[in-house]
């Protein structure tokens, strides 16, 4: 048996980029969801996407963490809801700038 160990934090560091994308629409929705999500070439387009169709982006790096590995489709779990919608209300008041 090979064991290999990784040191997570080094792995983060110098790692690829790592992407998610959020949806929320507050008269539809129960609740934020993940609409895409990606390492590497993926996690470059998707940031790329928003870019081009000037989706405010947020890093956060702990939340992204505990959401790269839900599903396509998944609602996000009530814990994070306080740091989604501190993510909401940061791209409101940039929408409100506008």
């Amino acid at each position: 048996m090979i064991h290999k160990w990784f040191n997570q934090k080094k792995r983060k560091e110098n790692g690829a980029p790592t992407a998610v994308a959020v949806h929320y629409d507050e008269g539809k929705d129960e609740g934020p969801q993940v609409i895409a999500q990606g390492k590497g070439y993926i996690a470059e387009k998707i940031i790329e996407m928003a870019r081009e169709k000037s989706i405010p982006l947020q890093e956060d790096s702990m939340l992204v963490s505990n959401l790269i590995d839900m599903d396509l489709g998944d609602n996000i779990p009530p814990q994070l809801y306080l740091v989604i919608a501190e993510i909401l209300l940061m791209i409101e008041e940039m929408e409100d700038y506008l």
